[in-house]
């Protein structure tokens, strides 16, 4: 019976930003049917690789993979809410959209599956990294155009587990966004649309905390939204210079900033440094060294300078890791307290 079931995705690959979406042909058409572009991406496309690091843990509300093979993402987009569905199929990828924002979605449905990235750039220089490559010629780094949509779980995820950082975007994102349009916001299990920034400004401090979320993090993001609209802007910069107007903001380091524009901007080079694991998982992969550092890891990525990002993602999907030597960091929920 070997080999009859794929192995789970380790810690190491879920960070790397994976999500299973089976091959299952042309998908099931829905009762409502939405605006529709047919798009040819000119090479090999993992919609799994590209699209999994914008899912923000297994029941985020804002994205699904369905086991027709496609994927569903719900957005705040500049014209208003807006549902995606994708589906790859006969060399071909298939969008349909709902909603004020569907034409805006489908406008950028290219760029969403990496049309503006250039993996032909990456060169490895390390076995590790030249077979993660060869194992997933589908990687392409995605560019959503949204900065808060990836800004605010990104803060969210600041100084805790992943856990609980998941869990507080699912308990806000349901209790103050909209249902998604069109067939995905009806039935049991509805997506939703995150709040826009007025309404982030609008929830009482004891509804942030019942999500388990720390004074600190939710003083980031109040911030961060008084002034949407000037780091929506920062769509339209360089991923250094973005990532300067989102680090004016008190609370967003180069860690957010990092993990922000990697998703908004398809960063190739955008290292996220602050890290707790990263560090240790690319010196341990590059160099045999589980202490790294910050200064270690970006000597270690310096050959690959213009693609760092693409380089420290494909060592995360690699699954080369050390083992553990202490305990998972404890999950705590203050919402509780």
């Amino acid at each position: 019976m070997a080999g009859r079931f794929a192995p789970r995705p380790t810690r190491v690959t879920v960070r790397g930003g994976q999500v299973v979406v089976p091959a299952a042909g042309v998908p099931k058409q829905v009762v409502a049917a939405g605006r529709v572009r047919v798009w040819k991406p000119g090479g090999a496309l993992d919609l799994g690789l590209v699209l999994g690091p914008l899912r923000r843990g297994p029941g985020d509300p804002t994205f699904r993979a369905t086991r027709d093979g496609s994927v569903w993402r719900a957005s705040l987009t500049p014209a208003g809410p807006g549902t995606l569905r994708v589906a790859g199929y006969g060399g071909e990828v298939r969008g349909e959209a709902w909603g004020p924002g569907a034409e805006w979605l489908l406008e950028r449905l290219p760029e969403l599956l990496g049309s503006a990235d250039d993996p032909s750039l990456f060169v490895p220089r390390h076995r590790v990294v030249a077979a993660a490559r060869h194992r997933r010629p589908g990687l392409r780094l995605t560019r959503t155009g949204l900065v808060l949509e990836s800004l605010i779980p990104s803060v969210l995820e600041q100084k805790v587990t992943t856990d609980e950082a998941y869990r507080a975007w699912r308990s806000l994102v349901r209790k103050f966004g909209e249902r998604a349009p069109g067939p995905a916001g009806v039935g049991e299990r509805p997506m939703w649309v995150m709040p826009a920034p007025r309404t982030w400004s609008l929830i009482p401090s004891w509804e942030w905390h019942k999500a388990g979320v720390d004074d600190k993090r939710a003083s980031t993001i109040l911030r961060a939204v008084r002034v949407a609209a000037r780091l929506e802007q920062a769509v339209g910069m360089t991923a250094e210079a973005a990532q300067a107007r989102l680090e004016v903001v008190p609370g967003v380091g180069p860690w957010t900033s990092a993990e922000t524009v990697q998703r908004s901007h398809g960063a190739a080079d955008a290292v996220t440094v602050g890290d707790l694991h990263l560090p240790g998982i690319v010196g341990w992969a590059l160099a045999g060294d589980r202490y790294a550092d910050d200064e270690a890891m970006l000597r270690l990525l310096e050959p690959y300078a213009g693609q760092r990002h693409r380089a420290a993602r494909l060592i995360l999907l690699s699954g080369s890791a050390p083992k553990r030597r202490a305990p998972k960091m404890p999950r705590g929920d203050i919402g509780r307290l």
